[in-house]
């Protein structure tokens, strides 16, 4: 399925947002959590501090154990209620003291030694579990992972199901469930070190931390939305900053060529979020005010092109273009829906998803109007296509095999070769602006091959123009909005892209 107008195109005439900065920070030390504590009687005090420049976490703790009927460690915890998804990169600091000290998320009911919890932990041998007391002074069970030294720890709980995806950075998530367990509505969640031994200090450092609330189980899809974290992450380290959240569904930032800025597109209106200033200006596209997040920046940096709904056009999605600070739309097809997603290299051609006749294709036309050109005609939706820099090719995602794969065609559609096979749905290809890589964003096999929804776990990959083995780079809420236009930074060593959070 095609993208449907956002919530945001719904509105047709809004006055200018001046959306503030939405601090996560309960505790200016601890950055998003609230407090923390030595967890039963250990012998040696822990501590925890945040960098806020780094986004990070470093949490000492000692504590003999955590098994049995108690435990003892450092935890640095936020109350919450609900459901919600913990997510970071940890390691260890140090080849430590004892193969078991341990490292994780723990949700508790209480912060009694004895209290009812579960953990995911990392043990300094590599061995990682999922550990959960049923009930206040019971005996902790084990459900082993068959995945040993992962960095990248989850937990995420739904009702009374908690999930542990654990990860070595770059792969997919391996994971392990478990039912009943009752915590109570209220529950105390965060970050942990133990170090299985009382005279002994242990530290760890937690990057990329994450707590996303979900989705509420009544949402209605396209009718209702949730926050966003602005994010940048860079490609080589896999470190993520965000640098700005809404409490709005903003959607698909585009990075200028002179990196001074992201556009992205909330309530049916572009915003030029100046990097420097971290504040969103309204971008002024006169009357089109109802834009979907299908907007591309030509190579230059000087017009944007965007795809906005009408009433003149039965609202469907017509393409236009206009000064990147803004101006009088100028209209380029005459047929709808239309969905850009590229601009040719020499500024001459926009490239776009059409729907004609109940078929979903890519077409080419003059960036100054006239007839469109249909490139392809295989059976199935057929998306995303985005020219590389040197214009040789155009990548494009198709669901002609029967999954979404990345695809790539010579600009007069010719020559059409897939470049991904796997078990993934893969939307979205980006290639950087040296050309040597291409980011793209893979929904699960769950997801209808033809749809790109809303507030899913997804990832963003990456692999090079030779068409390697794809990596993840980053495990994120979102989906629909994430990355749906071009987003590399002009020196090819970041990429911007939107996740989500629920706003309770």
């Amino acid at each position: 399925m095609k993208k449907r107008p956002s919530s945001i195109v719904v509105i047709l005439a809004i006055i200018n947002l001046s959306i503030p900065w939405i601090s996560f920070s309960q505790s200016e030390s601890l950055g998003i959590f609230e407090s923390q504590d030595d967890i039963g009687k250990v012998n040696k005090p822990g501590s925890a501090t945040h960098d806020a420049k780094k986004q990070e976490y470093t949490i000492k703790g000692s504590g003999a154990n955590m098994w049995f009927d108690h435990d003892e460690f450092h935890f640095v915890w936020k109350r919450m209620r609900g459901d919600f998804i913990l997510t970071t990169r940890a390691q260890f600091v140090g080849e430590g003291v004892e193969q078991h000290r341990k490292i994780g998320w723990m949700v508790r009911s209480s912060l009694d030694s004895d209290s009812a919890h579960v953990n995911a932990a990392v043990h300094g041998d590599g061995l990682t579990s999922l550990q959960f007391r049923r009930s206040k002074s019971g005996i902790t069970e084990e459900v082993k992972s068959s995945l040993k030294g992962a960095d990248v720890i989850q937990l995420e709980r739904n009702g009374d199901t908690y999930t542990m995806s654990v990860a070595r950075f770059g792969d997919a998530f391996v994971k392990q469930q478990v039912s009943d367990l009752t915590l109570g509505d209220e529950v105390y969640a965060g970050l942990y070190v133990c170090s299985h031994s009382k005279d002994v200090i242990e530290k760890a450092v937690f990057s990329d931390v994450q707590i996303t609330v979900p989705a509420r189980k009544d949402f209605v899809p396209y009718e209702d939305y949730i926050g966003s974290n602005l994010e940048i992450l860079d490609i080589e380290s896999g470190n993520r900053e965000i640098i700005y959240h809404s409490p709005e569904s903003i959607q698909a930032p585009n990075w200028t060529p002179d990196g001074k800025a992201l556009i992205y597109n909330s309530r049916g209106r572009l915003y030029r979020f100046d990097l420097a200033k971290k504040m969103p200006v309204v971008i002024d596209t006169g009357f089109a005010t109802s834009n979907n997040n299908d907007h591309v920046l030509s190579f230059g940096g000087k017009m944007i092109g965007i795809s906005n709904h009408s009433k003149e056009d039965q609202n469907k999605s017509i393409i236009y273009t206009l000064p990147v600070r803004g101006g009088t739309p100028k209209r380029v097809t005459s047929k709808g829906p239309s969905y850009l997603h590229g601009w040719s290299p020499d500024g001459k051609f926009l490239i776009y998803t059409g729907e004609r006749n109940g078929e979903f294709d890519l077409y080419k036309i003059s960036a100054e109007g006239g007839e469109e050109i249909r490139l392809t005609t295989a059976k199935g939706l057929d998306d995303g296509p985005e020219y590389s820099p040197d214009g040789k090719y155009i990548y494009f995602n198709s669901a002609r095999g029967g999954t979404m794969q990345i695809w790539r065609m010579k600009p007069d559609g010719s020559d059409q070769q897939q470049m991904t096979s796997d078990e993934y749905n893969n939307w979205f290809p980006h290639i950087s602006p040296n050309g040597r890589w291409i980011v793209f964003l893979s929904f699960s096999k769950e997801v209808s091959p033809s749809d790109h929804p809303f507030y899913k776990q997804v990832y963003l990959r990456l692999m090079s123009i030779e068409a390697d083995r794809p990596r993840v780079i980053a495990y994120v809420y979102g989906g629909q909005g994430t990355i749906n236009v071009p987003s590399w930074s002009p020196d090819s060593r970041k990429v911007a892209f939107v996740s989500n959070t629920d706003n309770r």
